[in-house]
């Protein structure tokens, strides 16, 4: 069975593990029917990136990590000229898409990912972009916020909320809980399995457009003051090591 792990509020919270995380991964892994994979909404850091912060906290990947830059590069075609805003996971992903990274708005499309340095300029070149030059508008994802190790910060959603009010246009989203991260992951693994994470507005919603089971974990953004959630879990545990040794054993 495939198991979709979020990263942000599952297995960390900013640098800080979540305590039982690594070792539930490891019961996981121990059954060969078992796949896990891990998706992130985060597009800062590359695949090899986010593999080397699982090593950091003893979880070997085995290469399987999918990222919603990933995503956003799927709606690219080779040779469409790109103003990306992000950091170096968009970045590559894009590269490894053929597409051509543009500084200026004379491009097919922008494609906003986290970026801590976001400032006015990049709102402006974008904003030009989409009005001036008829540039399509993609998202990483609009996840609102994010789980740190000092508390809730600030999410790719509020940056490409800015530029959709610029532009008044909507962006496409390629993360989760839509479609292009999906087909990602059916097209690698298939399409059965259980999708584990803390927020039901992108985990949860994930799920469904999955077609997978939903487990909600309280070790991230959503409380168990929070509850009942839409849409409804499948599943619900303190965090991943309990959600694990309930329903896998050990």
């Amino acid at each position: 069975m495939n198991w979709v792990i979020d990263l942000d509020g599952v297995m960390w919270r900013g640098h800080q593990p979540i305590l039982g995380s690594a070792e539930a991964i490891a019961v996981l892994q121990r059954d060969p029917a078992n796949t896990v994979i891990f998706a992130t909404n985060s597009s800062a850091r590359t695949p090899d990136d986010v593999s080397a912060q699982l090593a950091a906290h003893g979880v070997d990947s085995l290469g399987q990590v999918v990222t919603s830059a990933q995503a956003a590069a799927t709606l690219i075609k080779p040779g469409e000229t790109v103003y990306p805003i992000g950091q170096k996971g968009l970045r590559q992903a894009l590269d490894n898409a053929g597409a051509q990274l543009m500084e200026g708005p004379e491009v097919d499309a922008v494609v906003v990912g986290m970026a801590q340095d976001f400032n006015y300029e990049m709102m402006t070149v974008a904003t030009k972009a989409v009005i001036e030059h008829g540039a399509r508008l993609i998202a990483t994802n609009t996840d609102a916020t994010y789980p740190g190790a000092e508390g809730i910060y600030p999410g790719n959603g509020a940056l490409v909320a800015a530029i959709e009010t610029a532009t008044g246009q909507r962006a496409q989203v390629a993360g989760k809980p839509h479609a292009p991260m999906a087909e990602l992951i059916r097209s690698r693994y298939g399409a059965t399995g259980i999708c584990v994470g803390d927020r039901p507005d992108t985990d949860g919603l994930f799920a469904l457009t999955l077609g997978h089971a939903f487990a909600l974990v309280l070790s991230g953004v959503t409380q168990h003051n929070d509850l009942p959630v839409h849409p409804n879990p499948d599943h619900v545990a303190a965090d991943l090591w309990s959600l694990v040794t309930a329903l896998a054993g050990n």
